[in-house]
């Protein structure tokens, strides 16, 4: 039985995992590492520090389905609908453009709840705080370094994290990569930008006519949501939250800043739309430097083998395009490569 290592557990990674337990499960030990100290990547879900029932998703807000992926993915989307982890959303979005055909999908439990429930079903082994520093060939396997903690070894390994850190990645992978795929994988592009999570008391109320609004004519704040607004749960005992997505040129603009900086900056801006706003009683702040693919891969193939036996495949985003068909599409095409190899 091979011993497979998916590292990074958003939502590429995850599926991967739970793909490989329905096609391969009979041939493979699945482990999945992840260097954040719980499941989502960029479709994270935050909690109060104050009280861990009040959420708020940092990343990915909604899932919209066009009708080429509604049919293409249908049994994804059918799965996440039966199992209640999706559900249609309804509530009002200002400023929100929909093509033809389309629809959103909210997550009532917040939008890591689709990461965690792959994982789940998998039946991986799934470790977090595990940053992969190397990868070194060791005796026909991979031998996998992290920064704290024992080196282990793997048959196979599969990388979803974005491309920027894959190329950051010591040991003899930096040579095995070939000339030509390190020159495409250095044209992988993404946008940065910051995210603030506000959390209020229970029975606090924000009197907005809409659940999110997309903001044109701010230099720094893109996007409002209340997060149980937009997900339309209401729970007792549990406050709102509020999420804020700043623009592309803000995040880019102090991207090399502390968070600490900026986090000021994103409230004054957010005083001026919503000057009657409530004082939270927490505040989470999220730099991602790796936001949206605004340059895939070339030709967008889901994913690449950096080296054949022993397997070294990349994926993600990175390869296709950033959104749930995306990441969904880059796990199906690494599993096929996985069940050929195999």
């Amino acid at each position: 039985m091979s011993r497979i290592l998916i590292v990074g557990a958003g939502l590429t990674g995850s599926l991967c995992a739970y793909l490989l337990k329905k096609e391969l499960a009979s041939k493979l030990q699945v482990v999945v590492w992840d260097k954040a100290r719980g499941a989502g990547g960029r479709m994270s879900t935050s909690r109060c520090p104050s009280n861990p029932n009040c959420t708020v998703d940092l990343g990915a807000q909604y899932i919209t389905v066009t009708p080429h992926y509604a049919q293409k993915h249908k049994r994804f989307y059918d799965e996440l609908l039966a199992q209640g982890i999706c559900k249609p959303l309804n509530s009002v979005v200002e400023g929100m453009v929909m093509k033809d055909g389309s629809y959103n999908l909210v997550t009532p439990q917040g939008v890591s709840s689709i990461v965690k429930y792959y994982l789940g079903q998998s039946g991986a082994d799934v470790f977090y705080e595990r940053h992969v520093t190397h990868i070194n060939l060791r005796d026909g396997a991979w031998e996998v370094c992290r920064k704290s903690g024992t080196p282990e070894s793997f048959d196979v390994v599969v990388l979803t994290m974005p491309v920027p850190q894959i190329l950051q990645l010591k040991g003899d992978i930096e040579n095995l990569i070939q000339k030509n795929q390190r020159q495409k994988l250095k044209t992988v592009s993404y946008s940065s930008r910051y995210a603030l999570g506000l959390f209020y008391e229970a029975g606090t109320q924000i009197s907005v006519p809409w659940a999110a609004k997309y903001i044109t004519n701010n230099p720094c704040i893109r996007f409002i949501s209340i997060d149980s607004k937009k997900r339309n749960v209401e729970s007792s005992g549990v406050g709102p939250s509020l999420v804020v997505h700043t623009s592309v040129p803000f995040g880019i603009e102090h991207l090399e800043q502390e968070k600490e900086a900026v986090q000021p900056l994103i409230l004054e801006h957010l005083e001026t739309i919503l000057p009657d706003l409530p004082k939270p009683i927490d505040i989470k702040c999220q730099k991602w430097r790796f936001s949206q693919v605004t340059e895939a891969f070339p030709d967008c193939p889901g994913q690449i083998a950096l080296h054949n036996k022993p397997l070294l495949l990349c994926g993600g985003d990175g390869f296709t395009h950033s959104n749930f068909d995306g990441c969904t599409e880059s796990a199906l095409r690494i599993v096929e490569s996985l069940a050929s190899h195999l």
